[in-house]
């Protein structure tokens, strides 16, 4: 019974029901055996059987050969059981080695996530919405103070929030956002006191492991942090953690307030909300000059609401400012992660210090490996120093903490992108789309995925959606522009695209004296030459290409330190190998080739795989004559979506001796016929908005 009712998967309490059969017939079999027995004419009592007549014998030889024929069937049984490895070969036991492996995969995992929590929005329960910053500033004050244990893994502040005002079952946000406990509670804020209530949940059976309320004045808000983050840590098994100790940085409890308000306005990352943080931090800093944070936080606004990202002020205004707010918070904590990854952002966006960049976001990674910005801009870094796997590395681990950090996923996105595996970009996107819906930054990284496997329609229908949410976007803008540009849409994206890259457009329209002069002036503001270089190489001004080159890169080595390739090939060093070839200059092409070589296949080397990439490296076998090599780069790059205009006579004129070439002709045919179905498809722009991949 116990092996037919294990292989049937049958309840326990059916067991339960035969062993209590079993105990109850067992003394009725007894008496029965005792008063009965049968004969050849049937069951009789016994007293009343002849001895003479008696089968009691024949019977038990029978029952003896019975239970003999059993028991060697299950001996038989037990031993192939026990030898059926050595019986039946390998095959299997490969078989249970792989079970074995994910076994000790899974066991991997569960030891992981039982170290993993996510800290929840604290409800506000007062109706006054005015408080409801500070609930949540509370949640998050506890948030980062157990991001800070580098063996902890915490779920990241916008995932963990994003979860705000939903009726979500706790254990479809601990698969969401990937941890095994949580903490939620409330906040109920009177006059000078306060009720702050947690509790500590096991996601996977609901169960409450602990529990406490504090009330205090609002004064020693600080001290309920420490205890609220050493009590938790304590049921998170603290001693298996090096026993932390974490404490909050202290101020007024008004200027509090306005730091925890301002952060709040700071993660919607739009115009309005950051100038208004920046209304509050420097409130905050009035009321307390010492506090370290409050710094940190108004040089990164400072930097955000740059024309650059999503505000008007002047990009090196922005800088200067975030600077020195930047500065005072280090001067007065030297150990804050946060503004050390603020400053690393300020040096690789305003000073294209990319190696000093690198050493402030590491710094900052290893002080609390918990933090999302410096997590993000440390890729950012990694990825522009041609380390494209590391920077993929850090940002799958980022999104797996932080699934719902917008800038993360856009970069992990590019990643995978950069890398050829489009599809495992939508199945993250996907993942995140049901808790972000409308949103700006997800509908530019769809358009994003689609402009690059080819599928230009869908890449401007998200591409315009995200544009009209948020149009001061910068990113979200110059996508949306090579959408346009692949699509031969040049007016358009004149209007629409930043104007370092508005250069290329207008020069394709045959504004090239417009383009020349606004292309100069944004590479003398710091902008990517990119698309100024294309500009003037379609234009055919070599010379002021190179007299702006080395004007400001003396050596190309220089050059390619500020402007190290992410990927996608390496645009600029193939319009100066080209210069340098058109004026004769055989030593600086020489030079120019062999850096672009490199740098094509470094990229490639790091697993690149993407037809911005294969075009590049189309345009140096172009520039060292080979014709059939440039074919066939053309035809991948076709291939992986990339397209070509072949219908302007300034577009490309490196190409222009492949014309007539039978295999470029069929491959320019077949990316032309795929150009003029997405063309048909813009018209009738029937992708609804928000609709999923």
């Amino acid at each position: 019974i116990d092996l037919v009712l294990e292989n049937i998967n049958a309840p326990e309490w059916i067991m339960q029901v035969f062993m209590l059969a079993l105990a109850v017939g067992f003394p009725i079999a007894i008496i029965i055996a005792w008063a009965f027995e049968v004969t050849p004419e049937g069951v009789k009592l016994q007293k009343n059987v002849d001895r003479n007549r008696s089968i009691n014998r024949q019977t038990g030889q029978q029952l003896n050969r019975g239970i003999i024929v059993i028991l060697s069937v299950a001996i038989v049984f037990l031993l192939t059981d026990r030898f059926r490895d050595d019986l039946f070969g390998g095959a299997e036991t490969d078989e249970l080695k792989t079970e074995s492996t994910e076994v000790t995969a899974a066991e991997t995992y569960i030891e992981d996530i039982e170290k993993s929590i996510a800290v929840l929005h604290f409800v506000n329960m007062r109706s006054d919405p005015e408080q409801e910053y500070f609930a949540d500033g509370i949640s998050e004050e506890i948030l980062n103070a157990l991001a800070g244990v580098s063996e902890l893994k915490v779920a990241g502040r916008t995932s963990s929030f994003a979860f705000k005002g939903r009726n979500e079952d706790l254990l479809e946000i601990g698969k969401v956002l990937r941890v095994n406990h949580i903490l939620e509670g409330s906040v109920r804020k009177s006059g000078k006191r306060v009720r702050i209530t947690a509790q500590l949940i096991k996601v996977d059976d609901g169960f409450h492991m602990w529990s406490e309320t504090w009330d205090r004045e609002l004064e020693d808000i600080f001290t309920i942090q420490d205890e609220i983050s050493a009590a938790i840590l304590s049921q998170l098994k603290a001693q298996l953690l090096g026993e932390k100790t974490i404490a909050a940085t202290q101020t007024d409890t008004r200027a509090y307030e306005l730091y925890l308000l301002a952060k709040q306005r700071i993660y919607e990352r739009n115009q309005a909300s950051l100038e208004m943080a920046i209304t509050l931090v420097e409130e905050a800093i009035d009321i307390d000059a010492t506090y370290a944070p409050a710094y940190a936080q108004l040089g990164i606004a400072k930097m955000l609401v740059s024309e650059r990202s999503y505000g008007t002020l002047p990009h090196d205004q922005a800088g200067e400012q975030a600077k020195s707010a930047l500065d005072m918070a280090l001067q007065l904590d030297p150990q804050s992660a946060e503004a050390l990854a603020g400053m690393g952002f300020y040096f690789g966006e305003y000073k294209l210090d990319h190696q000093k960049a690198l050493e402030l976001l590491q710094k900052a990674s290893s002080i609390n490996p918990n933090l999302t910005n410096a997590n993000t801009w440390l890729a950012q870094e990694l990825a522009d120093a041609g380390r494209l796997r590391e920077a993929l590395e850090i940002r799958e681990k980022t999104f797996e903490r932080d699934p719902l950090h917008s800038a993360n996923t856009n970069n992990l996105q590019q990643s995978y992108v950069i890398m050829g595996q489009g599809e495992k970009a939508l199945e993250m996107l996907d993942k995140a789309q049901d808790y972000q819906i409308n949103n700006a930054w997800l509908l530019s990284d769809y358009g994003q995925v689609k402009f690059m496997t080819g599928h230009l329609a869908q890449a401007k229908s998200f591409l315009k959606q995200s544009y009209e949410l948020e149009p001061l976007n910068e990113v979200g803008r110059i996508w949306l522009a090579f959408t346009l540009l692949a699509s031969r849409q040049y007016e358009q994206m004149a209007g629409i695209a930043p104007d370092f890259v508005a250069t290329w457009a207008l020069a394709r329209l045959g504004r090239t004296e417009e383009a020349l002069i606004l292309g100069k002036q944004a590479t003398a503001t710091g902008r990517n030459p990119a698309f100024y270089f294309m500009a003037l190489v379609e234009s055919g001004r070599f010379v002021e290409l190179v007299r702006e080159l080395e004007s400001r890169w003396p050596r190309l080595e220089d050059f390619v330190k500020t402007w190290p390739s992410r990927g996608y090939g390496n645009n600029s060093m193939t319009s100066i190998a080209q210069a340098y070839r058109e004026l004769g200059n055989q030593e600086k092409f020489n030079e120019a080739m062999v850096l672009l070589r490199d740098s094509l296949d470094a990229q490639q080397a790091q697993g690149a795989d993407n037809w911005l990439l294969y075009f590049s490296y189309a345009r140096h076998a172009m520039l060292a004559d080979d014709h059939d090599a440039a074919i066939s780069y053309l035809e991948k790059g076709f291939q992986k979506g990339g397209y070509l205009d072949t219908v302007n006579e300034s577009a490309f004129p490196i190409f222009k001796p492949l014309n007539g070439d039978p295999r470029y002709e069929a491959a320019k045919a077949a990316m032309n016929a795929r150009l003029e179905i997405e063309l048909e498809k813009m018209k009738l722009d029937l992708l609804p908005t928000g609709a999923k991949s």
